[in-house]
């Protein structure tokens, strides 16, 4: 994985991870993942 500066610290994860991760089911990418693309996006915009 390729690190940002947007990326989320470990224990930024732990907090946000307790919102978002209500169901546990299998998932082809993680949410964390996910989480990291969304913020490099708001932060840089669709170029």
């Amino acid at each position: 994985m390729t690190s940002y500066s947007t990326n989320l610290t470990d224990k930024q994860w732990q907090v946000i991870e307790k919102i978002i991760n209500a169901q546990k089911r299998s998932r082809k990418h993680s949410l964390r993942e996910i989480m990291d693309a969304i913020l490099y996006i708001n932060k840089t915009g669709c170029q």
